[in-house]
């Protein structure tokens, strides 16, 4: 079972404003910038970033029913702040992989004790 929605709350409150400070610049962190579906207002979401063979990937940590991946989603498109550059994501996948195998050693322990088996996947444009 991913992490729960109480959490999440907490996290958009709170831990999300601090990991911001360094997620664009710090390695393994990034920000997501996306727009809202309805609102058109423009979002920084950081997150937890693995990139291998020229392929990026986020664990889904809080499931599937979250804003950013329903906005990238729906637009197709977004920008990723990582290493101090900017790289445009197209054409988000959200895959499933219950061994996540596609994480490195130690952290695929951890995703898997939280029931993380969703990731959403996309080449830079």
């Amino acid at each position: 079972m991913p992490l729960p929605q109480a959490l999440a709350k907490f996290n958009r409150r709170v831990t999300n404003r601090v990991a911001g400070l360094v997620a664009g610049r710090a390695p393994g962190l990034a920000i997501i910038v996306h727009k809202g579906r309805n609102s058109g207002r423009v979002y920084r979401t950081p997150v937890t970033l693995f990139s291998q063979d020229g392929v990026y990937r986020v664990a889904l940590t809080y499931g599937r029913d979250v804003d950013w991946l329903k906005n990238i989603l729906a637009a197709g498109e977004f920008e990723l702040e990582t290493s101090g550059h900017t790289v445009t994501g197209r054409d988000p996948i959200v895959r499933h992989d219950p061994k996540v195998s596609w994480a490195p050693q130690g952290v695929r322990q951890a995703l898997s004790a939280i029931g993380a088996e969703f990731y959403v996947e996309w080449h830079p444009a």
